[in-house]
């Protein structure tokens, strides 16, 4: 199984719409995939109506109680989730004194059986436990961002703890790449985004883009990816586009 974290410091970066509308994608293709809700607003399972009301991830955390326990199939064929808890919000907290905690998720994921290709990992919009548990854990991490000028300044700004982790939890990760969201080619803010993103960050630049899409906007009030919701539409075209890539990356 091949993990993916998106991430993102800053809010509003479009990381859950990310993880849903890939994770959608990936299932179109004929690949099984998890999908991990670790942001305590539970926004990726309630979009995908597979929401947890117990403390479920938290004793996961917490109690060490089996994760492959509160896996839920969506209405999705193939694809799966484990739910966030509003629990969660406590979890640095609670485990700020606890040897090892950055490693909790990745010693559990190590242990579930191998059922599907992909996991893809929905992080909070804060560099905390549960965002280096989802880094730790990852072979690589796939950066959603806006091209808005404050984007770039989240972006640099993530990049540090990525080496960090790199460095001290786990050697293996990488970055799959950056991925420019809400781009109307129509503003010169959006070109010029992109543009200083690619001077900035080179091949780590994905080559494609997600374009602005009033119905991604709309598709998590129907809690449909936007692959079922307009497949025929740009956004759909998009995301289809960004898990080829990863597909044939991934051979």
């Amino acid at each position: 199984m091949h993990i993916i974290t998106i991430s993102n410091q800053k809010g509003g970066s479009a990381k859950t719409s990310v993880t849903v509308n890939l994770a959608a994608a990936l299932v179109e293709n004929n690949k099984k995939v998890l999908v991990i809700d670790l942001d305590p607003q539970g926004s990726c399972s309630s979009w995908l109506k597979c929401q947890n009301d117990g403390k479920g991830l938290f004793n996961v955390f917490t109690e060490n109680t089996s994760i492959y326990d509160i896996v839920v199939k969506s209405r999705i064929d193939g694809l799966c989730v484990i739910p966030a808890s509003p629990w969660l919000i406590g979890a640095d907290k609670t485990l700020a004194t606890e040897a090892g905690a950055e490693l909790i998720l990745k010693n559990h994921l190590i242990r579930l059986p191998k059922e599907w290709d992909f996991c893809l990992i929905d992080t909070p919009p804060a560099l905390g436990l549960l965002s280096l548990n989802a880094l730790s854990a990852a072979h690589e991490v796939l950066i959603p961002v806006e091209t808005r000028i404050m984007a770039l300044q989240g972006l640099m700004q993530l990049t540090k703890p990525i080496q960090t982790v790199r460095d001290r939890l786990n050697p293996t990760l990488d970055i799959l790449g950056v991925l420019p969201c809400r781009v109307d080619k129509r503003t010169r803010l959006s070109l010029d985004v992109i543009k200083e993103l690619k001077k900035r960050l080179g091949e780590k630049l994905l080559p494609i883009y997600i374009r602005e899409s009033v119905k991604i906007a709309e598709c998590p009030s129907f809690a449909e990816p936007i692959t079922i919701y307009d497949p025929k539409g740009a956004g759909a075209e998009d995301f289809r586009s960004l898990a080829k890539l990863i597909i044939e990356r991934k051979k």
